[in-house]
């Protein structure tokens, strides 16, 4: 007798084929057996999964991801899209998934970097103190100061030009989003400001239109900044 549901797996990924012909409700039940059988194999696994052999409805891959999870306790990061099993690209779209992830959550340091400390997150960042002149804070994702940016700033160090650097007072020696730099000592940079004389004001630097503006933190500001 044919079988519903075939499980293919490597170690990033699992390709689920289905029978086309079989009703969704039977179709339903039956991955999720196939995966009550083999939840031993994939408990805590956080991987990528495909869906071939018929065409799905979002409200039916999201039903077929909901009892896939209950029945085998496996962390489906990303649905891959992609005709071959080749286990790099599962990677790739797992790996990139965990990246999104960590950006969102971020993580806080507390203290004030001193001139030579240089402190580097795979996530975005708050900064519980003071950077110093000569400190350097480096991250993938966005970088909050709860105090004196002095030092140098990279936000978006993955190429991220949507990141942000805001502080409680913005007087930075360098900040690089994604690929632009501006440096405050250099006349002809990209580096934009309204108001040449330094507050202490809040104020967020972001990228548009190729160049790196700082402005005072202000609702309409936050509101044009892709968060």
């Amino acid at each position: 007798m044919k079988e519903s549901v075939i499980i293919k797996s490597n170690a990033y990924g699992i390709i689920v084929h289905m029978d086309n012909d079989v009703p969704f409700d039977t179709l339903l039940s039956d991955i999720g057996k196939k995966f009550k059988e083999s939840a031993k194999f994939f408990k805590n696994a956080k991987m990528g999964i495909s869906f071939k052999g018929r065409e799905l409805t979002d409200e039916q891959e999201r039903a077929i991801l909901n009892i896939i999870s209950e029945n085998s306790g496996m962390e489906i990061l990303c649905v891959v899209d992609n005709g071959s099993f080749d286990e790099q690209v599962f990677k790739n779209a797992v790996d990139n998934k965990i990246s999104e992830m960590d950006a969102k959550d971020g993580q806080f340091y507390k203290g004030t970097l001193r001139s030579g400390q240089v402190f580097e997150a795979e996530t975005s960042v708050v900064i519980l103190g003071d950077v110093n002149p000569g400190a350097t804070v480096i991250s993938t994702g966005n970088i909050v100061v709860l105090g004196a940016l002095k030092g140098i700033a990279y936000a978006g160090g993955n190429g991220n030009e949507g990141a942000f650097v805001a502080a409680l007072e913005m007087n930075p020696v360098q900040i690089k989003i994604g690929d632009r730099i501006a440096r405050c000592s250099d006349e002809t940079s990209i580096f934009k400001r309204k108001k040449k004389k330094v507050s202490t004001e809040p104020k967020i630097a972001f990228v548009e239109d190729g160049n790196i503006y700082i402005e005072p933190i202000s609702k309409e500001v936050l509101n044009d900044i892709n968060l």
